[in-house]
């Protein structure tokens, strides 16, 4: 598909993405050009799912703070965040039976939280959709950002929306249309964790030079509505210990008792785990089995799933957040709060100190240049010190371990309030972990049985994922040859067990011959495979806009 003739459309801002980072970004540059009377400074914000929150999954308990910046009098213009926090719970699973709940004054003071509200991220992230479309901005659901677009000095000049209608052999169909040039004075790409340009970007750029590698967890997630006599409206669940212990992977999970009788139940494994063994689906429905866990779930429906991988390398991992012509917000860029769980405040604050950065220089008469003030501004700001605060929390857990590290993050969070002199690094990528299959314990994962426990396929079908038909896949592999000759042996292909949506299996021909296949239908946009595959031969790039999961209430 070579010399298509796109049509171009020029704004003062393009924001790449529209999950809460990208939203606050565009409402707050929208606020400030009204401020100023400037009712022509344009914005417009690009978002790959079919709407607005689509793809949005999270826990998730939100800290206030930010929001309450952006649009003080959200609550009379009817947020859906309407389930205040009463109590916060912490148990420590000792085995298949045994649990300890954990007394308040051991629990690090980072996981309090008082003050808080229990959301659906998917539901607030509709909402801010309205308000920025009440302060007009121009909004595009459906429209994959696909590529980069540079000026001829190396600056961002914007980007290109994906091809419509390309089957898979890379020609036209009856259905296709080009893609279009989006031009901005500057570009903010707030496309969540490892966005697929944002990775491009921060290679080209060298923003992470000097940084300790991201980090990731991959979440897990369902929503389920239970029986009206169990449930506990605010209450907040927190867990670690079995059944990640068994495996030697660490990692914590979730269950909030949100409104209407519905509850948020999930699980999130550090990527940095060793063992090619371990499936992180199936481990969140074996955890389900756990008596403190299958006494709330069990009677009642299951009513969607999701995954998505997250940044938890916190300040040591946070790239440069400025280069020529654009800067990265929000999961882009790595702002998650590790500490306290959280990420919607701190997405929600970096796109408004962006928005102001980024305004003041279109203001002062400047384009595709590198906006150094956005730094600056993060750095004075109480989302450095947030930051800052939880620095050494997970390198502690990835290097100390569950218990030790625990002990540590106690004294460092309760007792230092976050001000440990001395930052712990962690060095290692999560893709150079794993051990040789030879040496790993294989988990002997339970049969779903289809009330409390489930299969992979059962799961994407209520993730409501779906892909247009004959489209190139988006699952990229570097050397086809890899996956059979170099993971298989080594590692036995751990791409058919970290995958949380049955994406990747390896198939064994009659001849006893083994073939490595792609299912990219079933993808919901984890971007698990890019972050884990040990050969790093996997680029995750984004299919045709509007395709992927569609979740309800997530």
């Amino acid at each position: 598909m070579q010399d298509i003739q796109r049509e171009q459309m020029e704004f003062d801002v393009v924001v790449v993405g529209g999950g809460p980072a990208g939203l606050a970004t565009a409402i707050r540059l929208r606020q400030l050009a009204i401020e100023k009377g400037l009712e022509e400074f344009t914005v417009c914000v690009v978002e790959k799912g079919s709407e607005f929150g689509a793809h949005t999954m999270s826990g998730a308990v939100m800290e206030p703070r930010a929001l309450n910046e952006l649009i003080p009098d959200w609550q009379q213009k009817g947020a859906p965040v309407n389930v205040a926090v009463k109590g916060d719970r912490v148990y420590l699973l000792r085995n298949e039976q045994k649990y300890c709940q954990l007394p308040d004054n051991i629990v690090p003071a980072s996981m309090h939280n008082d003050g808080n509200y229990i959301i659906s991220l998917g539901n607030l992230v509709r909402w801010l959709a309205v308000q920025a479309e009440e302060l007009e901005v121009m909004m595009f659901p459906g429209f994959a950002a696909s590529d980069v677009l540079y000026n001829e000095d190396g600056s961002v000049k914007g980007i290109v929306t994906g091809d419509m209608g390309i089957n898979a052999k890379w020609e036209a169909k009856p259905s296709f249309e080009p893609g279009y040039e989006l031009l901005a004075k500057y570009t903010v790409f707030a496309e969540g964790c490892r966005g697929h340009l944002g990775k491009r970007l921060i290679s080209r750029f060298n923003l992470a030079d000097g940084k300790d590698p991201q980090h990731y967890g991959i979440g897990l997630k369902e929503l389920w509505e239970i029986d009206p006599a169990k449930h506990e409206e605010g209450m907040v669940l927190h867990g670690s210990g079995w059944p990640l212990t068994e495996t030697g992977s660490s990692g914590g999970w979730w269950l909030y008792f949100d409104e209407n009788n519905q509850v948020s139940f999930g699980l999130v494994i550090d990527l940095s785990y060793h063992n090619p063994y371990l499936s992180p689906f199936d481990e969140m429905q074996r955890l389900k089995t756990h008596p403190v866990i299958r006494n709330i779930l069990e009677g009642g429906k299951r009513l969607s799933y999701g995954a998505r991988a997250l940044a938890k390398g916190g300040l040591n991992s946070l790239p440069k957040l400025a280069f020529a012509g654009g800067v990265l917000v929000g999961d882009d860029a790595g702002f998650l709060n590790a500490a306290k769980i959280k990420g919607t405040h701190t997405s929600i604050k970096s796109g408004m100190l962006a928005a102001e950065a980024v305004f003041e220089a279109i203001q002062a008469g400047r384009q595709h240049d590198e906006i150094t003030s956005y730094e600056e501004k993060f750095k004075n700001s109480w989302l450095y010190e947030d930051a800052y605060e939880a620095r050494n929390f997970a390198p502690a857990m990835h290097r100390m371990g569950v218990w030790m590290g625990g002990a540590f993050n106690f004294i460092d969070q309760n007792l230092l309030k976050g001000k440990m002199p001395l930052t712990i690094h962690d060095n290692m990528p999560d893709y150079d972990m794993l051990e040789r299959a030879d040496h790993a314990f294989a988990p002997n994962y339970p049969k779903p049985d289809g009330k409390l426990t489930f299969d992979k396929l059962s799961s994407v079908f209520i993730s409501n994922t779906n892909h247009a038909e004959d489209q190139p896949c988006h699952l990229r592999l570097t050397d086809p040859n890899v996956p059979i000759k170099r993971n298989l042996k080594i590692f036995a292909e751990p791409a058919q067990r970290y995958c949380p949506a049955g994406v990747y299996e390896v198939v064994v021909n009659d001849d006893g011959e083994a073939k490595f296949v792609i299912n990219a239908q079933n993808c919901v946009h984890c971007k698990t495979c890019d972050i884990k595959d040990p050969s790093q031969n996997i680029t995750w790039v984004t299919p045709e806009g509007g395709g992927g999961p569609n979740y309800p209430n997530m």
